[in-house]
């Protein structure tokens, strides 16, 4: 069995911002040599998430308004407990539980199979500093 474990760095400068990670990890799977398989990719943060979806800028716009409506930023602690911490990341926190931790690919002849319109994004719900993605990629 082949595997392969990269970790991509990232610095977001603005509190939330989608970016595209797919073709990073395509050329990671074509470094791999795996060939039938699978990729985990993981933000390695309590505060991002991987998701794939649509490549299209609407869906991200409905995305931030989506969760600022159920999760809504607010530094008050009188709002969210978690900010009585000195932190003012709760709703980075709620976000991520929302669109979820990481995702799993799988990997045929060499590449990844993904439907005709999946694309494969980090979101970053409290950035401004250095973050890692793990990109764990297995198979023969």
């Amino acid at each position: 069995m082949k595997s392969l474990t990269k970790e991509l760095w990232m610095e977001i400068p603005t509190r939330r911002a989608i970016v595209s990670i797919h073709r990073e990890v395509e050329r990671l799977v074509v470094e791999s040599g795996v060939q039938e398989g699978l990729c985990l990719v993981s933000p390695m943060h309590i505060t991002a998430s991987v998701f794939v979806n649509d490549n299209e800028s609407g869906l991200h716009h409905d995305y931030e308004l989506l969760l600022e409506k159920l999760a809504p930023f607010n530094a008050s602690s009188e709002v969210y407990h978690h900010n009585r911490t000195g932190e003012d990341n709760a709703d980075a926190h709620l976000k991520r539980q929302l669109m979820g931790r990481e995702v799993t690919l799988a990997i045929t002849a060499g590449k990844l199979h993904l439907g005709p319109w999946e694309h494969l994004f980090y979101y970053e719900f409290d950035g401004r500093r250095r973050k890692r993605i793990l990109v764990k990629i297995i198979g023969e």
